[in-house]
């Protein structure tokens, strides 16, 4: 560790609790990998996140980051991994995305998907730590490469591994300093579906459907859906086509643009 290393440690230590912590750590950051944007979200189940750290660049829409904010995360694998049992860690995306993410609506829609909204486009790669909080609050501290770069190499992994504990210590202390009052777990009499995903078609669907749409949006194919439900893939599909009837849609495409639609009322 050198002399530079040493002062930017202190310059996120006294930073903790204050808007320029994320640009702070940004900044040792950057010093074992280069990355374009960046973020830190607190989430909870069934609640709506806390943006600790705004470091996406001037040219991401603001519009499309509200609307993350007000439902668009719950379709985002890493909000899916801090709501579960999953293995805090350093995490790429596509280890924790569904089978069929990368082709889903979400993956490309400027709506809701702050990344995509940006004069870059469609991201290269993104990666992410998720970091313990508190009991039911993880963060997520994510670091992404635009189109035009190549992914995240597994050497640079490797680096930024060697840092985790000091990453999570640093946004643990921060969250203590930080934390909004009333940003608690949301106790759901339904731990398996999101309020949101339930009150979209509360009117259209059953309880099973609902949950089967809930994976179709977040990019989970037929055989995932099956798997998931110990059902066969027959009956997923059984399912999917007797959303379509019950909404009257046809597509996965209109599935998702009345979720968008939702979200915008």
């Amino acid at each position: 560790m050198n002399k530079q290393d040493v002062a930017d440690i202190a310059a996120i230590i006294h930073t903790f609790g204050d808007s320029h912590f994320g640009k702070q750590l940004n900044r040792l950051i950057a010093g074992i990998v280069d990355f374009d944007m960046s973020c830190i979200f607190a989430f909870r189940f069934n609640g709506e996140p806390q943006l600790i750290h705004d470091g996406y660049s001037t040219t991401v829409s603001r519009k499309a980051l509200s609307s993350y904010m007000r439902g668009g995360y719950l379709l985002d694998p890493f909000y899916v991994a801090c709501i579960s049992d999953h293995e805090v860690g350093l995490w790429r995306m596509d280890e924790l995305a569904p089978d069929s993410f990368f082709s889903s609506e979400f993956v490309i829609s400027h709506d809701i998907h702050p990344c995509v909204s940006s004069e870059a486009g469609v991201l290269i790669e993104e990666i992410g730590f998720v970091v313990p909080l508190e009991e039911g609050v993880k963060a997520t501290y994510s670091l992404m490469r635009n189109q035009g770069k190549s992914a995240f190499r597994d050497s640079e992994l490797l680096q930024l591994e060697a840092v985790k504990p000091l990453i999570e210590a640093t946004i643990q202390a921060h969250w203590k300093q930080m934390k909004p009052a009333g940003f608690v777990p949301i106790v759901s009499e339904d731990n398996d579906i999101e309020t949101l995903f339930l009150s979209i078609f509360t009117d259209q669907l059953t309880s099973t459907q609902r949950n089967v749409a809930r994976m179709i949006l977040r990019g989970h194919s037929n055989v995932s859906i099956a798997n998931i439900l110990g059902i066969t893939e027959g009956t997923a599909k059984l399912h999917r086509s007797n959303i379509y009837k019950r909404l009257s849609i046809t597509s996965q495409t209109e599935l998702f643009q009345l979720f968008i639609n939702y979200l915008s009322q």
